[in-house]
């Protein structure tokens, strides 16, 4: 009899992974797969935690997060979005994967239902499947990865609990539009659905862009500085929404993470003061490098923002076949199926150098042709 909890069995290993591990084997890869960016944290972010380190704050925080930075994001969210945050409906976590777990640890029961637009992050389905909640899945290719409120309204059911947007969004690259989030935010009040609204990659879109909270007040979100700020590895983020949710995070942070890493905290007091338009501009002008690059030879998806095309397989391939084809050929992709419930598409992460994008692309469009 196996030891592991049942649970266990509801997630498998993340396909993502696995081509880490592979390009650790591969010498001199052009390596198109992995989702950060490519620049090191600005050195006044350094210069900051370092700071803190060696000021001695190194101990716990408390759970919420420090209230200078939990002010300080509320200000940010007061400027972007125009809501009014409490210090009581913000919460520092681990990053956002550590607001998505806590948020569905204290949301979601056994058949609670979490409607999941398709294509979506590889986390979102696991963890609902992981707390014994069901993922029903919206299928977006249809629609240019936007959502068809018609859609999402004949998916709701008395057992929906939860929509989990994203948005710019992995592995699409999609933002989705004023009018889109009126709507969607229209027929979840109607029916009483919580929206959880991913937004790690509000930095990194190239149109304008727009949060859901702006439209609900029955809304979660979840960002951070992580992805705009190079520093993935530091495990910063924070969640703000209802009051009740907040505490509830709360309270499974303090039995979980205790509390999001006290020298990122503090190195983030440090963020409005560091430019990061030059970054912004690069990743504008690579994504245009490398949509321009592939168009002749692929169907690409919208890439409104983030930093990733989401690409169509060529006629005689679906998703996983051509990476395999693309690693044979020392070009690592991601194959769509890790994102979705289809097997069409493949992913490209375009933060690597101008020349590596170039090299990538000259493989991939050969691959393509040469059929």
């Amino acid at each position: 009899m196996s030891l592991l909890a049942a649970r266990t069995q509801r997630v498998d290993s993340s396909g993502i992974r696995r081509i880490f591990q592979l390009a650790s084997t591969m010498k001199d890869p052009i390596n198109l797969s992995i989702g950060q960016p490519d620049f090191d944290v600005p050195n006044p972010l350094k210069a900051a935690a370092i700071d803190a380190i060696e000021q001695g704050h190194n101990s716990y925080t408390p759970t919420n997060g420090l209230v200078p930075l939990r002010e300080q994001l509320i200000a940010e969210e007061k400027a972007f979005t125009g809501r009014d945050y409490s210090l009581e409906q913000m919460l520092i976590t681990s990053g956002v994967s550590g607001g998505i777990f806590l948020s569905l640890l204290a949301l979601i029961e056994d058949g609670d239902e979490v409607i999941i637009p398709d294509p979506y992050f590889v986390i979102y389905k696991h963890m609902v499947n992981l707390n014994g909640g069901k993922a029903v899945y919206l299928d977006t290719y249809d629609d240019g990865f936007s959502i068809d409120p018609d859609k999402l309204a004949s998916m709701i059911t008395t057992r929906t609990k939860v929509l989990l947007l994203n948005s710019p969004g992995n592995p699409t690259g999609r933002v989705f539009g004023v009018d889109t989030l009126q709507a969607i935010a229209s027929i979840c009040a109607k029916h009483g659905v919580l929206i959880i609204t991913d937004e790690i990659y509000r930095e990194f879109a190239y149109t304008p862009m727009r949060s859901i909270s702006e439209f609900s007040e029955n809304c979660l979100v979840l960002a951070g500085h992580s992805k705009s700020y190079g520093m993935t590895g530091w495990r910063l983020g924070y969640a703000a929404g209802p009051v009740e949710i907040i505490e509830a995070m709360a309270m499974l942070q303090q039995y979980s993470f205790v509390c999001a890493p006290s020298m990122s905290q503090y190195a983030a007091l440090s963020c409005p003061q560091v430019d990061i338009s030059g970054h912004i501009s690069d990743y504008a002008e690579k994504r245009n490098l490398m949509s321009e690059a592939l168009s002749s030879s692929f169907e690409l998806g919208a890439p409104d923002g983030a930093f990733y095309l989401f690409v169509k397989a060529p006629e005689g391939f679906n998703g996983d076949s051509f990476t395999e084809l693309s690693i044979k050929n020392n070009v690592l992709i991601i194959p769509g199926s890790v994102f979705s419930e289809r097997d069409s598409h493949f992913r490209i992460c375009y933060t690597v150098p101008n020349d590596k994008l170039r090299q990538g692309a000259e493989i991939l469009c050969s691959l393509a042709n040469d059929r």
